[in-house]
């Protein structure tokens, strides 16, 4: 896999990889930026949640369940001083549909996290990741939700 920024002007990139879209990156005001893009440990984010939400809704799919709607959301605490690495993740599943399986959803949750989302194992080994899940019901009622825990190794 192959990726490139491109500096187009003060603290504006535009990012490329082997899929060939483009992403625009920014920086905030307060250091020379316009807060015309995505900052990259945004993207950090974002990758995890993308990563580990595709995993999760092959499963439940593959496992005939009827999800009718799905978000993955991830909150990064990060260090206070420089270089503001991540010091805790947590992400949280919300999954809406018709008698979700709350068995198959802790197992494709498992299964993301154990075996399939490269995002999650990188970053798992350097920061503490937490998983949350809540199922509502169709008219989004919430139903049940926990948490689910990395195996100790």
């Amino acid at each position: 896999m192959d990726a490139k920024v491109t500096w187009k002007d003060g603290m504006t990139f535009a990012a490329t990889a082997d899929t060939g879209f483009t992403l625009p990156l920014g920086a905030d005001p307060s250091v020379g930026g316009a807060n015309d893009g995505f900052r990259p440990l945004e993207l950090m984010a974002i990758s995890l949640a993308g990563c580990t939400g595709m995993d999760v809704i092959s499963i439940l799919r593959k496992k005939q369940q009827q999800v009718t709607g799905f978000d993955v959301k991830v909150h990064a605490d990060q260090q206070d001083n420089h270089p503001h690495v991540f010091t805790r993740i947590v992400i949280e599943y919300h999954v809406t549909g018709s008698s979700i399986d709350e068995a198959a959803l802790t197992r494709a949750i498992e299964l993301s996290a154990t075996k399939y989302c490269p995002a999650q194992a990188m970053l798992g080994k350097v920061v503490p990741i937490e998983m949350k899940y809540f199922i509502y019901a169709a008219g989004g009622v919430l139903e049940k939700s926990g948490t689910w825990q990395m195996p100790e190794a």
